[in-house]
């Protein structure tokens, strides 16, 4: 038994210690392996996201009022059917960059609905407000006037959190 003994009690003794080296090595590179994973996984996500902030920019833009009246002929068209060409004109913008939700964090596609919200609102607000014989026209000053004077406007809130989201990638 204790001839046993002594071949049994070393094996053990280099069999633990074999297993703690085998188990550090492949544990430092499963680490190296993650490390260049991620690495690499960001190499191509990083211009993705920010290709998905531009547009998101791009989107809060294009839905101020000023940027959405500028390419419509306001003489062509009653009160009414400006109203819902300007609404249609955000939907269309919201769709068309609804995806970019997936590369922007959760209070930032937050801040980003609630200016989408706020403008739709805003200009259907202003349309009942009007009284029924203005035009097109004091309907579209009304609008651009109107907006700014109401302090920050939640476009201003979106951009600012894309910035400061930008921001805190790098």
């Amino acid at each position: 038994m204790i001839e046993i003994l002594k071949f049994t009690i070393p094996s053990l003794v280099v069999l633990l210690c074999v297993w703690v080296v085998m188990r550090y090595l492949l544990k430092g590179e499963q680490e190296r392996r993650l490390w260049e994973m991620k690495k690499n996984t960001e190499k191509e996500v990083t211009p993705i996201r920010l290709r998905a902030y531009e547009r998101l920019a791009l989107l809060l833009d294009r839905t101020e009022p000023e940027h959405l009246l500028a390419d419509m002929d306001l003489t062509q068209m009653t009160k009414a059917e400006l109203e819902q060409r300007l609404l249609l004109t955000v939907r269309r913008e919201w769709e068309h960059n609804m995806s970019q939700q997936i590369y922007v964090g959760d209070d930032v596609w937050a801040k980003v609905m609630q200016a989408r919200d706020e403008i739709a609102s805003f200009i259907h607000t202003m349309a009942l407000q009007m009284p029924a014989e203005s035009t097109t026209l004091d309907y579209a000053k009304v609008l651009m006037s109107a907006y700014r004077l109401n302090g920050t406007t939640p476009h201003q809130i979106a951009m600012e959190a894309l910035k400061g989201e930008v921001r805190e990638m790098w």
